[in-house]
């Protein structure tokens, strides 16, 4: 007989906002090296680290994966795809939750590690309630705790959002779709390790104290990873240990004798392509005057991080940026609108040599993004999205499709702009946005959200106030107790700093916040000071954008497709689409086809005609208004008469058969078609005729309309 295996598991709870936290390990994925299974509610998460055994050559950063992996059995769901049941490239909620899991652990590596690390979080449960993004860091944490790799954890995460007014942890799912604000904060001891924001218009005064929130109701789940870490953590030989040796130690001072002071004045140029000429030059001297004597690799970075240093001195003991700026200065700005002739709308803006060309493009209704994920079943009627091409770097490169980085971008630009975007009462079109990054030189996603607001205020598009984001660099000492926030930041000092802190808003308050840091976590002084230094940037460029585009314009471009709206008897929609969608077809056939008419019906009966070209739209909506058209007692009616009606049995003429409509019938009796005696209706009446007549009954059950031509004679 089998024996049946017991499995060994270590059970660790904690509460976490009034409700337990269960980790368990032993169960599941035994052959990863770290592997924790995560219960918040009935959402259940599993996170497993597994770290290469061998270096990795020829690598100059840390080889970190991660991954995380909706399954639509987690939420009891089977696609709706109708030839795709299986779960395909990863969507875009799952790669930002991929890329918020990643950006708060990889800080807490050694930069020189070069040990491959994996990190794969699988949602196994969903319940619609406890969202899994926040507790899925906490997982990766964990997991990593486990292995051997140098990890500086623990991380914990959490969401807060405002509820009845006040700041609660741990909002459930309801909750965030009727706040104001969505926070996600992910901390290290009492550090903020990153931010992200989704708000409509929230005081950054009320963000400051979510931060602070979040970050002490974090501190219970740090511990019991604590623990969970000194429990199961692999022991490490020194052969185990990966970090590549160091070489900049053996030959970064002979780089700084040789380049160091030359290259602090040269470093001071007004330009990025000045610059990048300028370090280029002192690279190949290096090269050239080393050869043979080290690897090019370890050359190259040594330089960089004499490169590094001068920068980061230079701001640090100098208050002197690589481009002479001030510590709170804006790069010169340029903006423009209306670039493209046949677009719905256009906006270009220009930070320095950070430079985005934004495209609005309005549709019907029915083009709405379906939204098919696990946590979704639903439609999208806004859309952002933003392209990174290798130009705009002066690179060579492959095109190939969207990037994880170019995905998350496009989503920070989409969350900052949707709160000032109408409703689709108010503007029942589908939008989507598109940002060409032409030139990049630091925070092209807040150029593509200033961008984006030409765009949209250019297609007429009456958003209810403009956005507008910058990014904030930072540079701090060893222990951060010396800090330098810089406004604008630019490509060297991204390369260089310590952070990138995006802020968008409004005059009035913050849309979206995104935050990366390089460094062990950001103090809650900093927080405060970068989000006060980003209000007063992000007002002055509000100030440049209204001097150019004060208000959205009054009329769309004559390219864009106009829609019109009638309501009919919701009872009558299946009538209207007829069977397969026949009678609307019908109709968009007849008006010039889909390329000119669509028509999309909703489920209160408003019908909503989308048309370029406005005589097809005013056919196509007469000719709805037609069909649906309900005859009432009393009304006066003009048609054609089609059919003269004989009785089955006699033979006898008995009336005339008018066209009220395409669709609707009426009979004159022959009683009804004078004051005078008639015997036959052909004497009076032909097929063809034009007759007026009034409608003196309307039996709906049976659909007879009788009509009369006497009622009205006599009225004259």
């Amino acid at each position: 007989m089998a024996k049946v295996e017991e499995y060994k598991v270590h059970r660790y709870e904690v509460d976490f906002a009034g409700e337990k936290l269960v980790f368990e390990t032993g169960k599941l994925a035994g052959l990863a090296e770290g592997a924790i299974t995560l219960t918040y509610g009935e959402t259940v998460v599993l996170a497993t680290a597994v770290v290469a055994d061998d270096t990795r050559e020829g690598v100059d950063f840390f080889p970190l994966l991660v991954d995380y992996e909706e399954r639509f059995y987690a939420a009891g769901k089977i696609s709706g795809s109708r030839f795709i049941k299986r779960e395909g490239r990863p969507s875009e909620a799952a790669i930002l939750a991929a890329r918020k899991i990643d950006r708060p652990i990889r800080p807490l590596f050694p930069k020189t590690y070069r040990n491959d690390v994996q990190v794969v979080v699988t949602v196994l449960s969903y319940d619609g309630v406890h969202e899994p993004d926040a507790i899925s860091i906490i997982a990766a944490s964990t997991a990593l705790l486990m292995t051997k790799a140098p990890y500086k954890g623990p991380v914990g995460a959490v969401n807060v959002s405002l509820v009845d007014g006040k700041l609660k942890v741990c909002p459930t799912e309801d909750e965030i779709e009727a706040s104001d604000l969505f926070l996600t904060v992910a901390a290290a001891k009492d550090r903020v390790m990153m931010l992200e924001t989704e708000s409509n218009e929230i005081p950054e005064e009320q963000i400051f104290e979510g931060i602070k929130l979040a970050v002490d109701s974090i501190q219970p789940v740090l511990d019991i990873q604590k623990k969970i870490g000194a429990e199961h953590r692999k022991i490490v030989t020194e052969e185990e240990k990966g970090f590549a040796p160091d070489p900049f130690v053996a030959i970064h001072a002979e780089v700084h004798n040789l380049v160091a002071d030359r290259l602090r004045a040269e470093l001071r140029a007004l330009d990025k392509e000045s610059r990048e000429k300028t370090i280029k030059a002192f690279e190949q001297e290096i090269l050239q005057t080393f050869e043979g004597t080290y690897k090019q690799i370890d050359l190259k970075g040594a330089f960089a991080k004499v490169v590094n240093n001068e920068v980061r001195e230079s701001i640090l003991e100098h208050d002197s940026r690589p481009d002479g700026r001030g510590m709170e200065e804006i790069r010169p700005l340029h903006i423009e609108i209306g670039l493209l002739p046949r677009t719905h709308g256009s906006g270009l803006f220009a930070r320095g040599e950070s430079q985005s060309l934004t495209v609005a493009t309005l549709g019907s209704p029915g083009m709405e993004q379906l939204i098919d994920t696990m946590g979704e079943d639903t439609t999208k009627r806004f859309m952002h999205h933003y392209n990174f091409p290798p130009f705009s770097t002066g690179e060579v490169r492959p095109v190939r499709g969207a990037s994880r980085r170019e995905i998350g971008h496009g989503y920070l630009a989409e969350k900052a702009l949707k709160p000032m975007i109408p409703s689709s009462e108010e503007f029942p079109y589908t939008i989507r946005l598109v940002s060409e990054i032409l030139s990049s030189n630091g925070s092209t996603s807040m150029a593509a959200t200033c961008g984006s607001t030409l765009a949209l205020m250019d297609a007429g598009v009456p958003i209810k106030k403009p956005v507008a984001g910058i990014a904030m660099g930072l540079v701090t000492n060893e222990d951060a107790s010396v800090y330098k926030i810089l406004t604008d930041l630019q490509g060297l000092e991204d390369f260089s700093g310590d952070m990138d802190f995006k802020v968008a808003g409004t005059r009035d308050g913050v849309t979206a916040i995104q935050m990366d840091t390089k460094i062990e976590g950001l103090t809650m002084d900093i927080v405060r000071d970068t989000l006060a230094q980003a209000k007063k940037a992000r007002l002055e460029i509000l100030d440049e954008i209204a001097k150019v585009m004060p208000a959205p314009k009054a009329e769309m471009s004559k390219y864009a497709p106009r829609i019109e709206s009638i309501k009919i008897n919701p009872d009558k929609i299946g009538e209207l689409i007829g069977p397969g969608g026949k009678n609307v077809k019908k109709i968009v056939e007849d008006c010039g086809g889909k390329e000119i008419i669509s028509i999309d019906i909703e489920d209160d009966g408003t019908v909503l005609v989308s048309s370029t070209d406005q005589e097809m739209g005013a056919k196509a909506i007469s000719q709805i208004k037609a069909m649906m058209r309900e005859v009432q007692p009393g009304e006066i009616i003009t048609g054609e008469i089609i059919d003269i009606k004989k009785d089955r049995m006699s033979g006898k003429e008995i009336g005339a058969i008018v066209q009220i409509t395409p669709k609707i019938d009426g009979m004159i009796h022959i009683s009804q078609i004078s004051d005078k005696r008639i015997e036959k209706v052909s004497d009076v009446l032909k097929v063809g005729q034009m007759v007026t007549a009034k409608v003196i009954e309307v039996d709906p059950m049976k659909g007879r309309i009788s009509l009369s031509m006497k009622a009205l004679a006599g009225n004259n």
